[in-house]
Formats: structure tokens, C-alpha cells, sequence
């Protein structure tokens, strides 16, 4: 795991182009009615996945139900945090799981400072923590402040959704077979019958013990 010791964190705030959370939805907002998006390389594909993110991140707010033992787990924390999250406005895996850390983090603001960054803007950053050589978002990195060191990282999904979408990679690379589609088309109905923001805390909780 990198190590952001608390002077680096420090010079990040000052050199690089954080948001806090309410910036980034004012942005996101403004982003959405001029037609743009938050990408350097603008389509009209990620324009329009930028608007309908924006849909989902609203609806998402109005429904999170955070469980009792997270929320004691992120209330009772007794260091100090600076939770960086490294994502793009049209990214759907984003959409579905920043407000929910976002959610997260406003639970104890005394103890969590939370930031958003633009990936594409920010690739050294971003390449220290790739996962399988990818670039893959949301990207989030917790650094205790009280020790000086990295927490945790999290991301891009929840563990079950990230094996989900590995075999399906297999099966499109035609490596494993029926019964790899047969146990990928399953963990997609699990993970439809139970949402998606209880497997993100069911995970996350861990994270705090």
C-alpha cells in the first residue's frame, strides 16, 4: 500500500484540484446544463452517461439506509481521517457508490475530511493505485492523520461485484465456460436482490476493525 504521510497530504491539498463534496455536485450540476462532462477527452457518449449519473446520484441520496453497526463503526472512529476519492462524473460504477461515501464520511466530519478528485486530471496520483494495472474508478484512499500513514483503499466496487464483473471478462474471453456463465449469471441475481449499497457497507464495515 502507498504511504500519503501527512506533509504529502498537506501538499495535495494545496497543488491539486480537490473538490469537497458540495463543490463537486455544484460542478457536476453545471457540468449536466452546459452539455459537458468532466472528462479531457469529451464525447457525446460520456456527456450523456454525465447526465444520467447525475439522475442517479440524486436518487441514491434520497434512498441510502446505512446500517447500525456502520454507522457506530464510523461514529466511534478515534483517529483522524482524510478520505480522497479519485472518480470522473461519467462513471456509473461512481454514481452508484459516491454518495454513499460521501454518506459515510458526513457521519463523523469532526474525525473524516472528505475530498473528491478528477482522475484524468491527476494520473500520478491515479497510478499509484491501480488495481490489476487499470485505472479503475472510484478510487477511494483513507489516510490516517493521527499515524500518518495510508488506512485503507477501496475500490472500484464491493468485492462481489468486482468478481462478478472478472468472470464476466472471462466468459467474454471464452476461458472458463457454461458453468462459469452459470455461477456469473447467479451472482447477478444475488446481487439484484440485495442492494447495492448493503453489500458496499457490509464490506466497508470491516474496514474499521
Amino acid at each position: 500500500m502507498h504511504n500519503l504521510k501527512k506533509n504529502s497530504m498537506s501538499t495535495l491539498l494545496k497543488s491539486l484540484g480537490l473538490f469537497t463534496y458540495e463543490r463537486y455536485l455544484k460542478r457536476f450540476e453545471e457540468w449536466v446544463k452546459n452539455g459537458e462532462t468532466s472528462s479531457l477527452n469529451p464525447s457525446q457518449v460520456l456527456i450523456d452517461f454525465t447526465k444520467l449519473n447525475l439522475a442517479r446520484t440524486h436518487r441514491i441520496h434520497k434512498t441510502i439506509s446505512i446500517t447500525d453497526a456502520l454507522k457506530k463503526a464510523v461514529e466511534s472512529l478515534q483517529h483522524s481521517y482524510t478520505w480522497i476519492v479519485i472518480t470522473e462524473a461519467w462513471c456509473g460504477d461512481s454514481a452508484q457508490n459516491l454518495p454513499l461515501i460521501a454518506e459515510l464520511a458526513s457521519l463523523n466530519p469532526d474525525k473524516i475530511k472528505f475530498y473528491v478528485l478528477l482522475r484524468d486530471e491527476n494520473l500520478e496520483l491515479m497510478d499509484k493505485y491501480l488495481t490489476n494495472g487499470a485505472r479503475a474508478i472510484p478510487k477511494l484512499i483513507a489516510v490516517n492523520d493521527t499515524l500518518e500513514k495510508d488506512a485503507f483503499v477501496w475500490g472500484p466496487r464491493p468485492v462481489n461485484a468486482q468478481e462478478l464483473l472478472l468472470h464476466g471478462k472471462q466468459i467474454r474471453q471464452g476461458k472458463h465456460g457454461r458453468g462459469l456463465k452459470r455461477n456469473c449469471m447467479a451472482g447477478t441475481q444475488r446481487i439484484k436482490r440485495n442492494r447495492f449499497s448493503r453489500n458496499l457497507f457490509n464490506y466497508s464495515i470491516r474496514l474499521f476493525n
